[in-house]
């Protein structure tokens, strides 16, 4: 593994993924100096007092002055004005990046407030728990965890190499994606079980024949697990769909049309087309608990201690583009 450590990191919001990744960059001696800039002061006090950085600022253009790389880990809609405030401001050499759910949107209102000499490297780790705020993060989140990268055409190969190097080092496995397949990817993957999460639970709470201490007096495993998926940052998730709509719509459509086939299959009575349903995604689980990306063990069975040294060198692997890939 390429061993890299940056002289300053400026992270431009600081909820789960910031607080997380500055305590990752601490303990793996990824960067020298640590900036961090919150447009609330008492979030900003509440990073001081955690110890996340060593300057603290209100102003994110102050924060990004001198550093060679810059992550924004505010939430998507915001990218646009923080991207107009720091442009002026970064660095010649640095790269940029940041942590967004979506790559297309983010490629749409950074890009153009990129300087010349900056490289911009959208990333997006695919780690996260329903809980937000600094107080929130742990070094051990990305343990594990993927984090897709999506350089833009012009950005040098070895930029890109050092980001997925700093990746890497907080326990990451790196994978280089284009920005739109990323994002139909994460619509069906993500975005999609979000969306269904913050509908059935909303569906739960209406329900006047059901009152809410019935639901969670009675919560079954399935509807525990909607709830902790529906307690996610709603700022956060106001702005993924909104900045992924199309994508969504579009794996939305196909979700229904899905739907529709069980809804016919209960309606008719239909065994045999239920069970062959139930054991194609019965499969899908065990696949995904064979990939080790998912156990029975608490935060999502992430270890709470420094990442292992690889065994083997890490290499950054290409991942075509097109959204039918």
């Amino acid at each position: 593994m390429m061993s890299v450590k940056f002289r300053k990191l400026a992270l431009i919001g600081i909820g789960l993924i910031g607080s997380s990744i500055a305590l990752a960059a601490r303990r793996q001696g990824l960067a020298e100096v640590i900036a961090i800039s919150t447009r609330k002061s008492e979030t900003l006090e509440e990073a001081r007092a955690l110890n996340l950085g060593d300057i603290y600022t209100l102003d994110a253009a102050e924060a990004v002055r001198g550093a060679d790389l810059v992550i924004l880990c505010a939430p998507v809609g915001a990218y646009e004005a923080i991207a107009k405030a720091i442009g002026p401001a970064l660095e010649p050499g640095a790269i940029l990046s940041d942590v967004g759910s979506v790559k297309a949107h983010v490629v749409k209102v950074v890009g153009p407030h990129v300087p010349a000499g900056v490289s911009f490297i959208p990333g997006h780790p695919i780690a996260g728990t329903e809980h937000s705020g600094p107080s929130a993060g742990f070094a051990e989140l990305f343990a594990g965890r993927w984090c897709i990268l999506t350089p833009q055409p012009d950005v040098p190969q070895a930029q890109t190499e050092k980001l997925a190097a700093f990746w890497e080092g907080m326990g990451s496995d790196v994978e280089i994606m284009e920005a739109g397949h990323h994002d139909m990817v994460l619509a069906i993957t993500s975005h999609i079980p979000h969306l269904i999460a913050y509908n059935i639970v909303g569906t739960a709470d209406d329900l006047e024949t059901v009152t809410k201490s019935e639901v969670i007096k009675f919560s079954a495993g399935g509807f525990r697990d909607f709830t902790r998926i529906a307690a996610s940052d709603p700022v956060m998730w106001r702005d993924v769909f909104l900045t992924n709509r199309e994508a969504v719509l579009e794996m939305l459509g196909r979700f229904l049309e899905d739907l529709s086939v069980l809804q016919r299959a209960v309606d008719s009575g239909d065994g045999p087309a239920l069970e062959s349903i139930f054991t194609r995604t019965r499969a899908i689980r065990r696949s995904i608990i064979s990939a080790g990306q998912e156990t029975a063990a608490p935060d999502f069975g992430r270890p709470h201690e420094a990442p292992p040294a690889p065994a083997a060198p890490l290499f950054v692997r290409e991942h075509g583009g097109g959204d039918d890939a």
